[in-house]
């Protein structure tokens, strides 16, 4: 009964609403709705797992998930297994469900690495011959086809000649008697084809009366002469309606047949949807997946920027307050948290808020909070907020809260507080791990008694939920309250913030400070007499007057902790905007030093021309007449010269950029995110990055590191060469008569014979002349020097010896 009080006060079933608008079916708003709790941690961890795969996939497609044609289907299957015959509209929406199902299963088994939307519809069964039965017997009307069976076939025929046979009799009335009828119009009365005669003129058209016109200007008559023909017609649509009660009952067998696959997939169906649903509601929350946490690990809960759901959805969809995080991080050791501070602070918000964090990750959604989300998996969330007081059952504010109390106390598996023997309920060391693992939350504990009594009532019971709960929050006002900290480790004070110069709360939750009353400020400010204040600050004592003192400094310390905090933010911030400029100026005197190496780099090339031309000068010298050995030493010297003269000196590269290696932290400007590297990049310059849980694969030059670098580029390994680099030679190749082979106009064939007999003669380099023409002879003479053992390898020559129309063979 408690738990279910509870899901009431934290408002349980809007959250429901909300989610049930994202469902896409009616069985999955339905399962929205009345969401079920898991009774289990690892149900809870099966449920995020579907929630976590289907964002996923929905990350991945432009569309996203499809549950067109969907139905349900659950009361046709009960008739159906109660032998009742299935309508036409029943049996296409159990064929347009198999087609839906189907068609999820298909978008699944496409993709990778979602394991458990896999395995939930591996043993899937959609029937796809009976989907197909049905469209061939049920139209998109959802009536029998004609093609159905061929008794139903021959019967419409009949139909329709007999039809036909009354139409023709009717109109043949109508134009002979054309002035004893009130339009030339036939219509139907009761499946009678009848004919629109005036009254008065009933005699001339003798036949039978279906019907009167309101006025009783107009009787419908059928003819005598159509009668036997209406009632033949009767018969046969009697056939036809018998016919098509046959076949509706032979599809209806067949899926009663088959009803526990087809109750199976429609459960699949609706898992899939609610989960879905769970993701696209977690998606418009910009909530995160929870871990769920040991405590005894130890592990510490952290919710930090933590907002309230349904307030969410208030600003979102009807215009409220922005909504005001919290943040909730809660040492292992703390099993009760009170939180302190004036009325419409937030407190009674904050427990709701973690109630609904504590219960949206049991059910399997994301957490509305910044990442990373841990919580612990709480078995109960138990609640007592708000006033249960009530006049027919005689109850007071007290009597409510001890009433709810007790009513948790009982689903702990506890009863007697012992509170009426006055001792102290000394900690038990082994109850430090509580059984079961509860969260209970408390709103304004011991309020509505005595103030003293009620002090001590909430001091006793915090003590033992302290040993019997795994954590309990609790609000109150009650000054000694705040001290339980420094007398229990397992106690840890919070209060919620309240600005003094505005007179408002500014609904901020500060940790380790309790509370102070900020009751006669606030009364002085709204224009309370001075000395009614001076004189209330007197009858509070100089003792709390004093506590309120230390908790104001406290805050004023925290405060100017803040401050720093923010000023030291705001240095990072204007030191990474310096490094940024630094960075760019530096990228800059690159670009500019890269920009003069290209210069230079054509300055060089213009005179490696100009040297070629040089040697080509010498080499057509050498060519003008024979050769001798002199000559060639001088041609020799001159090249040696021109090689001392145009030669550069290179120097060496040097090496920028970076190279992302897994585990670095990189930005993708075009997306305007930051990822962390998970797989190093390959040959093709791509790798593989993640942000958030999206997973991606970029390229090296879309992405920079943190500091603006770009990385350098991955060179591709060139191939090895089909040949044998030719060994250096101490002279310079010269082009003669005598290594020269004119192969232009001959054949393939002929022209391997002369290459081979040349081959053999000579060593040294080969100019063979082929021309370019079709190209044929080229490739027979280059696929002859690929085989050839002799040669070394061979290249085209140089532009001014014929370029790509003459080869250079060299020779061992």
């Amino acid at each position: 009964m408690i738990q279910s009080e509870t899901l009431e006060l934290l408002e349980w079933h809007r959250l429901c609403q909300h989610l049930a608008t994202f469902a896409a079916t009616k069985l999955g708003a339905t399962a929205a709705r009345h969401l079920k709790i898991p009774d289990s941690q690892v149900e809870s961890e099966q449920l995020l797992e579907q929630t976590k795969e289907v964002y996923q996939l929905e990350s991945r497609l432009t569309t996203g998930l499809s549950f067109e044609g969907i139905q349900d289907i659950g009361d046709s299957l009960e008739r159906a297994e109660r032998s009742g015959i299935l309508t036409g509209d029943e049996l296409l929406a159990i064929a347009t469900t198999l087609a839906g199902v189907r068609n999820l299963r298909r978008i699944i088994d496409n993709q990778e690495d979602l394991p458990i939307l896999t395995d939930l519809v591996a043993d899937l069964r959609t029937y796809p011959e009976l989907e197909q039965e049905i469209h061939r017997c049920i139209d998109e009307r959802a009536q029998v086809t004609d093609r159905a069976s061929q008794k139903l076939g021959e019967i419409r025929t009949d139909l329709r000649r007999l039809r036909s046979q009354i139409t023709q009799k009717l109109q043949n009335i109508l134009q002979a008697k054309s002035g004893a009828v009130q339009e030339q119009l036939i219509t139907q009365r009761s499946d009678r084809f009848v004919i629109p005669v005036k009254a008065p003129q009933k005699d001339a058209i003798p036949g039978i009366v279906h019907d009167t016109s309101t006025s009783g200007a107009t009787l419908y008559v059928e003819p005598n002469s159509v009668v036997p023909l209406g009632n033949q017609l009767r018969q046969i649509i009697r056939r036809e309606q018998t016919e098509e009660e046959a076949i509706r009952r032979a599809l209806t067998e067949q899926v009663a047949a088959v009803k526990p696959d087809l109750e199976r997939l429609l459960a699949i169906a609706t898992t899939l949807d609610l989960a879905t649903a769970r993701s696209r509601y977690s998606y418009w929350l910009g909530a995160n997946p929870p871990r769920f946490i040991q405590r005894q690990e130890p592990e510490i809960i952290t919710l930090r920027k933590l907002r309230h759901p349904l307030l969410v959805w208030q600003q979102q969809h009807e215009q409220g307050q922005p909504v005001i995080p919290v943040d909730l991080l809660i040492s292992p050791q703390i099993r009760v948290v009170t939180i302190t501070g004036p009325n419409t602070g937030g407190k009674t918000v904050t427990l709701k808020t973690l109630g609904l964090a504590a219960l949206m990750a049991k059910v399997g959604l994301f957490v509305p909070a910044r990442e990373p989300v841990e919580i612990p998996w709480f078995d109960k969330v138990l609640a007592d907020i708000g006033d249960e007081q009530s006049l027919q059952q005689s109850l007071s504010t007290f009597s409510g809260h001890i009433r709810r109390i007790s009513r948790i106390l009982e689903a702990l598996g506890t009863r007697d507080l012992g509170l009426g023997t006055g001792e102290k309920e000394i900690p038990n060391p082994q109850s430090l791990i509580p059984n079961p693992q509860s969260l209970v939350l408390l709103d304004e504990v011991g309020a509505g008694t005595d103030p003293v009594e009620g002090s001590a009532l909430a001091i006793a019971l915090l003590q033992y939920l302290a040993n019997h709960a795994q954590l309990t929050i609790a609000t109150t006002h009650f000054g000694e309250l705040k001290a339980l900290k420094y007398e229990d480790e397992r106690f840890e004070n919070a209060s919620v913030e309240f600005d003094e110069s505005t007179l408002s709360p500014t609904y901020r939750l500060l940790w380790g400070i309790p509370g102070r009353s900020n009751a006669l400020t606030i009364a002085l400010r709204l224009g309370l007499k001075p000395e009614v204040v001076e004189e209330a600050k007197t009858q509070v004592g100089e003792a709390t007057d004093e506590v309120n003192q230390v908790i104001a400094g406290l805050e004023a310390q925290r405060r100017r902790q803040e401050t720093k905090a923010a000023e030291a933010q705001n240095l990072l911030q204007q030191a990474e905007r310096l490094y940024k400029e630094v960075s760019a100026k530096a990228a800059s005197l690159e670009e500019r030093e890269s920009s003069l190496r290209v210069s230079q780099e054509v300055a060089v090339q213009q005179a490696i021309a100009q040297a070629k031309g040089e040697i080509a000068q010498v080499i057509r010298r050498l060519q003008k007449g024979t050769p001798t050995a002199q000559e060639a030493q001088q041609a020799t010297n001159a090249l040696n010269q021109i090689d001392q003269q145009y030669q550069p000196v290179t120097p060496a590269k040097p090496k920028v950029g970076f190279m992302p290696k897994i585990g670095d932290r990189i930005r993708v400007p075009k997306l305007g995110q930051t990822a962390d590297v998970i797989t190093a990049p390959d040959q093709d310059g791509e790798l593989s990055v993640r942000f958030g849980l999206m997973k991606m694969t970029v390229k090296l030059e879309d992405i920079e590191s943190l500091d603006g670098q770009k990385p350098e580029p991955v060179v591709k390994p060139k191939p090895a060469p089909a040949v044998v680099t030719p060994p250096p030679q101490s002279v310079p190749e010269i082009r003669t008569s005598q290594n020269t082979i004119d192969l232009r106009g001959k054949r393939v064939a002929d022209a391997e014979y002369i290459l081979d007999k040349a081959i053999s003669e000579t060593t040294g380099p080969v100019w063979i002349i082929h021309g370019h023409g079709t190209g044929k002879l080229r490739q027979g003479v280059h696929a002859f020097l690929q085989q050839h053992s002799r040669v070394n390898n061979y290249e085209p020559a140089e532009q001014a010896d014929g370029g790509s129309g003459v080869t250079v063979a060299h020779i061992k």
